[in-house]
């Protein structure tokens, strides 16, 4: 008897990147992997979308369009490229309004791709319907998502078959034109008896013959099973990933599903041997990169919490940059309610962001003092309808919290009326700096924001983390490092250079004298004044500073513009008065308790 041919997409270059290094990798490094892929015979590749947008932009200083353009020139022209988008995110910071999600499908085709996988993390049909017709009017095909998880222990209501099922025919009932189907599990906790149960449920409702997919992660250590349950239950297609970007909190690594599958009826159609020089060209690729320890193991606690793969590396490096990894198992603890007072929706982007930045608010400001922005309106319906109601103190929380009122408007209906938001807002910004007013450059205002315009005014700085070879210490008259030192004091970050009789820190420029010892008629530092210290309250990217030295602020007022966790947070007057110091600028990487501005 005949084995069964199994498809796969090969995540290495999407997932494994936003898995691994939190999104982070240039387009120069890993097109010599793309090519020994295709060389090796895989043809179906995920290229981009989800994070693998913004943190061109945010992070690499490159643009995404372009990483495209170099994708489809090293996969060939044959090859099926396919991206991922969120729903009415799209590939967004936020929700987005009807022209921006049209421009996406349209400019996502423009630029090689073939294939959009489109999901929503609250499995609200609502949120597919006008994406879908998108996708497809834009002459792509269209692979319309389920989202799994498994909910964490104690907790029940939704997550199980039964809710997969109203799910799937929730998007047949609306009709939302699709060419395959896929579930998608981005924290690899779904049991694979209920994976199972769910692929042989989905060959029952949907038409004859339709494409089926399942997406998983090993981050869990349960991918494998996972996997091979639903390609027993009657999927057609796995998602599989390659070394270095596998295991771990990715996919499954190809060679490792091709062993599994040795003695089965089901064959992956590769030659192996060519995959393994593939990986090899891979790893020697990304060599330079770190690459964070908990990347590539199995974290039994997962379905406590669950944290996708995805998210957990962006989250870990973002602690382990500001001193706090030492958090990272009370917040993962911390998730469990958070998830269940919120309403069940996937733990994946947004969502899963939403998930770890409540619980980071609960164990560093107490539970639920701080309710995090994007939770708040999650809870309250600005991204959809929960899977279950969110418990009743907590919307009241977050309804007084963020003063705003619950809704039962979809997003869609939101946004288009928003008139902040838009292709034309993108477009006036753009023309306000004097940019060109490019499709491209319009989309990448309107989905980055102010990052999108740092980006295209050339203010973007690389923070790709690379293994630095050890320098060597300088020899001679007291030279000192040529990028500076980050100097810390009573848990503040400095950034100072140093240059003969000038130093200069944070970006300002200090006259300095330097003398052995530590005498007695040196001054005591000072904080100085009586004015408040406005300080960050997570650790963050400074985005904009919306005032100047000398200006007068009423209670309230906004004065920084800070991103933490791909959500903006605005950091507020706590007093009125007057702007004594600046003590950050645009695109300061800030801790948690740093110093933003003082106000006198």
């Amino acid at each position: 008897m005949a084995k069964k041919r199994i498809k796969f997409m090969c995540t290495a270059f999407r997932d494994g990147f936003q898995s691994v290094y939190g999104a982070r990798v240039l387009t120069e490094d890993f097109m010599p992997a793309v090519e020994a892929a295709a060389a090796a015979g895989i043809d179906w590749f995920e290229a981009g979308g989800g994070a693998r947008f913004q943190s061109l932009y945010f992070y690499c200083n490159q643009d995404a369009f372009d990483m495209m353009d170099a994708f489809r020139k090293a996969a060939g022209p044959k090859a099926d490229l396919q991206t991922l988008a969120r729903g009415v995110n799209v590939v967004g910071l936020d929700s987005q309004p009807s022209d921006v999600i049209k421009a996406h499908a349209d400019l996502f085709a423009k630029h090689g791709i073939t294939t959009i996988r489109n999901f929503d993390a609250l499995n609200d049909v609502n949120n597919l319907i006008y994406s879908g017709q998108c996708i497809k009017d834009a002459g792509l095909k269209h692979q319309v998502c389920v989202t799994m998880m498994e909910l964490p222990p104690g907790c029940a209501g939704a997550h199980d078959a039964k809710f997969y099922e109203k799910s799937l025919r929730d998007i047949l009932d609306a009709g939302i034109p699709f060419d395959s189907v896929c579930f998608k599990d981005a924290s690899g906790t779904s049991v694979p008896s209920k994976v199972y149960e769910t692929i042989k449920m989905a060959r029952r409702v949907l038409p004859k013959g339709t494409f089926i997919d399942f997406h998983s992660h090993e981050t869990a250590g349960i991918g494998v099973a996972g996997y091979t349950a639903a390609l027993e239950a009657g999927a057609d297609a796995i998602d599989l990933s390659l070394a270095p970007a596998s295991g771990g909190t990715c996919q499954t690594d190809v060679a490792t599903m091709w062993h599994a599958l040795r003695g089965t009826d089901f064959d992956l159609g590769v030659d192996i041997d060519k995959i393994l020089e593939a990986e090899k060209v891979f790893k020697e690729c990304m060599g330079d990169y770190f690459l964070p320890p908990e990347a590539t193991q199995v974290e039994p606690l997962i379905p406590w919490s669950p944290m996708p793969g995805g998210a957990l590396t962006a989250n870990t490096q973002m602690l382990r940059d500001n001193g706090l990894m030492d958090k990272y198992p009370e917040i993962i603890a911390a998730m469990k309610e958070v998830v269940e007072r919120g309403g069940y929706g996937t733990s994946v982007t947004p969502v899963s962001q939403f998930y770890f930045q409540q619980a980071f608010n609960n164990v560093l400001h107490g539970p639920w003092e701080k309710i995090a922005p994007g939770y708040g309106k999650m809870v309250l319906g600005y991204f959809g309808k929960t899977p279950v109601k969110a418990d009743p103190e907590i919307v009241k929380l977050a309804a007084k919290q963020l003063e705003l009122e619950p809704t039962t408007r979809t997003p869609l209906e939101i946004n288009d009326a928003d008139k902040t938001k838009g292709l034309a807002v993108a477009k006036a910004d753009l023309e306000k700096e004097g940019l060109p007013t490019t499709p491209e450059n319009v989309f990448i205002v309107a989905t980055c924001k102010e990052k999108g315009i740092m980006y295209l005014k050339g203010e973007a700085k690389v923070n790709v983390r690379k293994n630095e070879p050890q320098k060597a210490a300088a020899s001679g008259g007291g030279g000192g490092a040529a990028d500076g030192y980050t100097v810390t004091v009573g848990g503040k970050k400095y950034a100072v250079k140093l240059d003969g009789n000038k130093a200069t820190v944070n970006g300002k420029s200090y006259d300095i004298t330097i003398a052995e010892g530590a005498g007695g008629g040196a001054a005591a530092a000072s904080a100085g004044g009586e004015g408040a210290d406005v300080k960050a309250p997570l650790p963050g990217l400074i985005l904009d500073i919306k005032v100047s030295e000398g200006d007068s602020v009423a209670e309230g007022d906004i004065l920084v513009v800070m991103e933490a966790m791909k959500m903006e947070s605005p950091v507020k007057a706590p007093v009125a008065g007057v702007v004594g110091s600046i003590n950050v600028g645009k695109g300061d990487q800030v801790t948690a308790g740093q110093s933003l501005v003082t106000l006198n």
